[in-house]
């Protein structure tokens, strides 16, 4: 399930995104997180089952939303997790046109049906 994040996820939400390749130095770390905590366009969202094991975070503009970054822990790689956040994002914003940044856009090419 998707859950919109606030500030008692914040070292569930550090420790994934520690794993995108431009968030590596913990002053990058606090930098991204201040910016989701503060700047109204950007959102954060974790994936919960049982326990967090994914992150998305997303842009909005009027007529897109953008992947700013997405990341899922690697003991639960390969289910389909980052698929499936995706797919929540899109269900969440149906008129917009779903985009890729320099480092998300590996992954959402893998998501064919985007």
């Amino acid at each position: 399930m998707l859950i919109k994040y606030k500030k008692s996820y914040e070292k569930f939400a550090m420790g994934l995104l520690s794993f995108m390749p431009n968030e590596k130095e913990i002053k990058t770390l606090r930098n991204t997180m201040k910016n989701y905590e503060t700047d109204e366009n950007l959102q954060l969202f974790l994936w919960k089952d049982e326990e967090i094991t994914g992150l998305i975070g997303i842009e909005v503009s009027p007529t897109h939303i953008e992947i700013q970054h997405i990341s899922v822990n690697p003991s639960f790689r390969k289910q389909g997790i980052g698929k499936t956040m995706v797919r929540a994002i899109k269900e969440q914003y149906p008129d917009k046109e779903l985009k890729a940044n320099e480092f998300t856009e590996s992954f959402l090419d893998r998501c064919e049906d985007f």
